[in-house]
């Protein structure tokens, strides 16, 4: 039977991938403006999510589909989209000084981004798991793609990478494996925990690809590659991993968990990922490894809500979304702080720096007090009440109290560093940020400061 295709539906995921396609030609055709390709690309991306018709379906068996619009959905890929902007923008220093060869690191990064749009879209576990794939593959090379070997930091990082990803996506595959041998089903709206016999096997195959799954969130105990990769790799890279890879983790782990009872397995990964992140967070040195290890925390306030199941999506999607936006503005002004190629240096290299660059200094406090909760990161503030008031209205009250006693934690450490910015005065030479760094970074504060007083921008398409 020939099954027909809806090419409109697949638009987003044409713009994504030819996206890649036009880096490649502009590097093999003129040998420059892959940057300006990539930006091109990804606003094109983002345009096709925007306009493609509301939930239109494609690959369909029955009334099960394998790809699916929905608004949710199309919020993430202009996320995925604006995110792989707003990195291109921050490697622009670095590129521009040959510290990585340009035409491989755009092209592998717009590879990156078409995975993410198979992430946002995908209707079955085949689907989703090769989009997640496709997402983290090229993030391997990224990491210790550089020409300068000053270390071998980024090779060691990206080698740990690789390998706990591949454990990572094993573990899920099997789940998935054992998951259609007790139901019969690899679409997400037929996903079932098994009935008789056969609820045993199910169950386990649930548990097993809500571990492989964990891991692109870094939950613990599937955390510890993300420091040393985060630190090992060039900052703009990290900022891609803290964010982009990061949400297509929260899209799969959320795809599977509300339609499987996991709900005491997720809550006990939220329980260990926010505490444990919070403590170490607090013994850190390194600027990246704190906003490393602040991220793993940040996974565990995302997931909890994941715990009640369908009923806390919306929570962990809005959490998500106000998420990346801080920890975007955060990366990029550690990016524009150290200047081209440069690592995150330790945190007392930023002492004074608020004082020297008024205007970087504002935004990474703005980042900071997001992160935390505080004003006046109001977008964080809000994030963090949708997951407590998700959590006490599904019954987990419990968990909510886990939450923010992690978040009154999580406050000696980001009121440490935003208060370093201030204190002193250490004298340097003033930077000069690219206008397209600079661009990125006030397009981003105003998106944050404009979804944390107007909020219902995010749950406007979450509820569609």
């Amino acid at each position: 039977m020939t099954q027909a295709v809806d090419h409109l539906a697949l638009l987003p995921l044409y713009a994504a991938a030819g996206t890649a396609l036009l880096v490649l030609i502009a590097e093999l055709a003129f040998g420059r403006f892959q940057v300006l390709a990539g930006l091109i690309g990804a606003a094109a991306t983002m345009t096709c999510a925007i306009t493609a018709p509301g939930y239109a379906t494609t690959f369909c068996s029955g009334d099960l589909c394998s790809w699916t619009l929905t608004p949710r959905g199309g919020l993430m890929v202009v996320l995925f989209a604006a995110l792989t902007a707003g990195v291109l923008a921050l490697s622009v220093p670095a590129l521009r000084e040959g510290y990585a060869p340009v035409g491989e690191f755009c092209f592998l990064l717009t590879c990156s981004m078409a995975g993410g749009v198979v992430v946002a879209y995908a209707g079955d576990l085949i689907t989703l798991v090769v989009g997640l794939e496709t997402l983290t593959l090229p993030l391997y090379v990224l990491v210790g793609l550089r020409r300068r070997r000053e270390s071998p930091e980024g090779a060691s990082a990206a080698v740990t990478f690789f390998l706990i990803s591949a454990v990572s996506t094993a573990l899920a595959l099997l789940g998935a494996a054992l998951l259609y041998a007790a139901t019969g089903a690899v679409h997400l709206a037929a996903l079932t925990m098994g009935e008789g016999q056969f609820k045993p096997l199910a169950s386990t195959g649930a548990a097993l690809v809500v571990l492989g799954f964990a891991f692109k969130v870094a939950a613990v105990p599937l955390h510890a590659w993300a420091p040393a990769t985060y630190d090992g790799a060039p900052v703009p890279v990290a900022t891609y991993l803290s964010t982009a890879s990061k949400l297509g983790g929260v899209i799969a782990l959320a795809a599977v968990v509300q339609r499987l009872d996991t709900g005491v397995l997720v809550a006990v990964l939220a329980v260990l990922t926010m505490t444990v992140g919070n403590l170490v967070a607090l013994r850190q040195t390194r600027m990246v490894r704190v906003l490393a290890w602040s991220s793993v925390a940040q996974a565990g306030y995302i997931i909890a809500p994941l715990a009640a199941g369908a009923a806390g999506v919306e929570a962990a999607y809005a959490y998500a979304v106000f998420f990346v936006v801080l920890e975007f503005i955060a990366f990029a002004t550690v990016a524009a702080l150290r200047g081209p190629g440069a690592d995150g240096g330790s945190i007392e290299a930023y002492r004074g720096a608020g004082r020297r660059e008024k205007w970087l200094g504002a935004a990474l406090v703005l980042a900071l007090a997001g992160l935390a909760g505080l004003p006046p990161g109001l977008a964080g503030l809000f994030a963090k009440v949708t997951v407590v008031e998700s959590l006490v209205a599904s019954g987990w009250s419990w968990l909510a109290g886990v939450v923010a006693l992690n978040a009154v934690i999580a406050l000696a450490y980001y009121v440490r560093v935003a208060a370093l910015l201030y204190t002193g005065f250490v004298p340097r030479p003033r930077v000069t940020v690219p206008a397209a760094l600079t661009t990125a970074l006030v397009v981003a504060s105003v998106a944050a400061v404009a979804l944390g007083f107007v909020p219902q921008i995010v749950f406007a398409f979450l509820d569609g």
